[in-house]
């Protein structure tokens, strides 16, 4: 191709060897990276032992690539793994229609996610929101101890807050540890640090720590 660009007219229209060329031109990739596209069977069960648990086989659906993707100014061939029809038509589609406008224009927020501890029975919740506060510091602390490399990388627990809930079985305080977790999903970072934080809640509030884990509120 002249011109990289992911506007591909009739690109549906190409056998799958012409469609994989196309690829390969606009991403750049080797004759071996190519060949990996049209291989049936590439995830061998040794391989796959190791990603889950209770292997029995491996399980392959469809790999496509929606077209016409502009953003931010920059063309994108967007890989899809999907076994419904219509999706990719649709999604190249739309594409194609926000192309005219300028294509998309997209920013990043920074990766924070939420460390979610809960503590019952608080003798006194409010002050016990002041001692956990008090000891923000050390709490921080003992949460990045879980992961260095991630605090070498600039993330990790980065801030914490505090709050008084009402509850059908009484006041509960929540603890919410706000870790910037780069480019990982997080899950698993954001859980041990819950894990690791949860003593030096328990011993500053009095009450007893439930839940540690992950939030799936994503308001940051």
């Amino acid at each position: 191709m002249s011109a990289r660009t992911s506007r591909l007219p009739g690109f549906y229209k190409l056998p799958i060897q012409d469609r994989v060329r196309v690829v390969k031109e606009f991403a750049g990739l080797s004759d071996e990276e190519a060949t990996l596209l049209t291989k049936v069977g590439r995830l061998g069960l040794d391989v796959a032992d190791k990603m889950i648990e209770n292997v029995i086989g491996t399980f392959e659906l469809p790999y496509a690539v929606a077209v016409n993707f502009l953003i931010n100014g920059r063309d994108y061939l967007v890989p899809m793994v999907i076994e419904e029809p219509s999706v990719v038509a649709a999604a190249s589609n739309a594409a194609k229609w926000c192309r005219d406008g300028g294509g998309i224009v997209s920013i990043a927020t920074e990766q924070l996610m939420i460390s979610q501890v809960q503590v019952v029975k608080v003798p006194s919740p409010h002050t016990a929101v002041v001692k956990i506060l008090e000891r923000k510091g050390e709490i921080l602390d003992v949460a990045n101890s879980t992961n260095e490399i991630l605090v070498k990388l600039g993330g990790g627990a980065k801030d914490l807050e505090v709050r008084v809930l009402d509850s059908p079985v009484g006041k509960m305080v929540v603890v919410h540890l706000i870790v910037d977790v780069k480019d990982a999903m997080g899950a698993n970072i954001v859980n041990t640090m819950a894990e690791a934080v949860a003593p030096i809640i328990e011993e500053a509030s009095g009450g007893k720590v439930l839940l540690r884990i992950v939030s799936n509120l994503a308001d940051r």
